[in-house]
């Protein structure tokens, strides 16, 4: 779509954050003593209805933000590949390990990529990937071949992991938006770092890293390789002088606490878009509101299942984008 085009599109945008979730409301929801009071607040904000579980609250939340989108783009959603491709392999990796398993489970696919879920489906069923994109379909095979051979489900997932990625990135790129081509580099280098992290922590060999590691511009592989070799020590000391050095505190202290950090740092790269009133950037800031917010109440409401304290559920609270 031209920049001009997108001008009444940003105008509803702008009537639609007026409904997004605020500080002041998440902090509500943190006071309420478990999650079935949680999911009435939210009813009575517009999300779901009674007796709904949480899981389909979230689910039709989503599934709104990308109707607005559809219909705010007359379906030329292109633009925004880099956020739906990750649907896409969510699909082909629910696809590739159904297809190999004798019990099939209901309900694993999602709606929102940028390819028909069934073209996915039916791509792993009859192991012909050749109707996916080039990318997508070598990958695909790969992960069917090495599931079928080892029937390892975490080297599937590696190999999948690592051409989402790749295709996020580029998705990113493609767009000609900064602020797109930030979040796939964010993404990428992200996974990146949480891979070698876990890699050191498990004693994963080089080998696995070099096949797990996705390219991207602010991490040079070939150090942080060798930083996982050595130990958490190295891979902070290496983060340290790469874009990434405000992140090393969070990574000392867990998993979690970094993947705050991630999540924080786009949303905060996303507030200028409040005051842009041209071009798809703030209909990109608001799918990024839209997803860290449902991310956010998903994280509230299963600590509060699972009857954790408040203090380590706020921990894991996401800042909003309003």
């Amino acid at each position: 779509m031209p920049e001009n085009d997108f001008v009444y599109a940003v105008a509803r945008i702008r009537a639609k954050e007026l409904s997004l979730l605020s500080a002041a409301f998440l902090e509500q929801l943190l006071a309420l003593p478990d999650e079935a009071a949680g999911l009435k607040l939210l009813n009575e904000h517009g999300w779901g209805s009674a007796g709904q579980d949480a899981g389909t609250v979230l689910s039709e939340e989503r599934r709104k933000t990308w109707a607005l989108i559809s219909e705010l783009t007359g379906g030329q959603m292109e633009i925004f590949d880099v956020f739906r491709c990750e649907s896409d392999y969510h699909n082909l990796k629910a696809a590739v390990k159904d297809s190999c398993s004798e019990t099939h489970i209901p309900g694993i696919y999602v709606e929102d990529g940028v390819i028909p879920a069934q073209l996915i489906r039916e791509a792993a069923e009859t192991h012909d990937f050749s109707a996916l994109p080039k990318q997508m379909a070598a990958a695909g095979a790969e992960a069917m071949e090495l599931l079928l051979k080892t029937g390892d489900g975490q080297l599937c997932d590696c190999v999948l992991d690592r051409a989402a990625l790749i295709d996020m990135r580029e998705a990113g790129k493609r767009s000609g938006e900064e602020l797109l081509a930030h979040y796939g580099e964010l993404r990428c280098a992200a996974a990146n770092i949480k891979t070698a992290v876990r890699a050191c922590r498990t004693g994963k060999d080089r080998e696995f890293l070099q096949h797990a590691l996705a390219p991207c511009e602010t991490l040079n592989l070939s150090q942080l390789t060798e930083a996982a070799m050595s130990g958490m020590e190295a891979i902070c000391s290496y983060l340290e002088h790469t874009d990434y050095a405000d992140a090393v505190g969070e990574l000392k202290k867990s998993p979690s606490a970094f993947e705050r950090w991630c999540d924080n740092s786009v949303i905060r790269s996303i507030r200028p878009q409040l005051y842009n009133s041209f071009g798809p950037g703030p209909l990109a800031a608001f799918i990024l509101a839209r997803e860290n917010e449902i991310r956010t109440v998903r994280i509230i409401l299963s600590g509060k299942r699972n009857r954790m304290e408040e203090g380590v559920i706020r921990e894991r609270v996401r800042e909003m984008y309003v």
